[in-house]
């Protein structure tokens, strides 16, 4: 099993802070709902977005969708082999059950993230907890943990796919938002932090890469154990 971690996403209900501003309050008045429901989205909420720390890593929903459904389209997760968690910066935890599909709308997704952040599930299909990546990866149990950086060593995905395949219930971390680094909380939770291009990569693109570099070291395990 492959733990796979969407960490610090960018995916979090407006900020109190903000909630008074005018594109926001337009953008509630338009879906008729209350400001504190609705996601915070720079493509919607961009001016009113400049007075929060670290703006220009937040306010993506968008690429965490494109991120789901690169992990949960791929043969690897339909076969019970990945199991995914979304870790926001709020240190809020939403775990997936196994093969669980999220919306391929945005617009669905949209408004399930909404709920599921406003509700917080404590069971079904997506559960929604408080922890830190460190608790997270406690909670997930004994294994090696992977971040994913620009910042990290080189190393390529067919060496560390090939690590992943020997391992024991691994974790491997993608930053979940569109520019910056990992805090340095979270790198010091993990036990490698791992280069796997000069260039700083779409989450989703990175996991689309690593999960077919596993599946290709795994197809014949999971080949025979069907026939079995």
């Amino acid at each position: 099993m492959l733990n796979l971690i969407i960490a610090e996403a960018a995916l979090e209900l407006i900020p109190s802070q903000i909630r008074g501003r005018a594109s926001i309050r337009n953008d509630a008045r338009r879906r008729c709902v209350d400001p504190g429901t609705m996601l915070l989205d720079r493509s919607l909420h961009h001016a009113a977005m400049l007075k929060l720390d670290e703006h220009y890593k937040r306010g993506r929903p968008d690429l965490v969708h494109l991120t789901l459904l690169s992990a949960t389209s791929s043969p690897l997760y339909q076969d019970g082999q990945v199991k995914v968690y979304i870790h926001t910066r709020e240190d809020i935890v939403l775990e997936l059950k196994e093969r669980t599909r999220p919306p391929k709308s945005y617009a669905r997704f949209r408004d399930l993230m909404e709920h599921i952040l406003e509700e917080r599930p404590e069971s079904g299909l997506i559960t929604v907890y408080t922890s830190s990546v460190r608790q997270l990866l406690k909670r997930i149990g004994q294994g090696p943990s992977f971040g994913l950086s620009i910042q990290g060593e080189r190393q390529g995905l067919d060496q560390l796919a090939s690590e992943l395949e020997q391992a024991k219930n691994p974790s491997v971390l993608v930053g979940g938002f569109p520019r910056g680094h990992f805090a340095p909380e979270t790198v010091r939770s993990v036990d490698r932090l791992i280069r796997i291009d000069e260039r700083s990569l779409d989450a989703h693109v990175v996991v689309a890469r690593l999960i077919y570099e596993v599946e290709k070291r795994t197809a014949g395990a999971i080949s025979v154990a069907r026939t079995t």
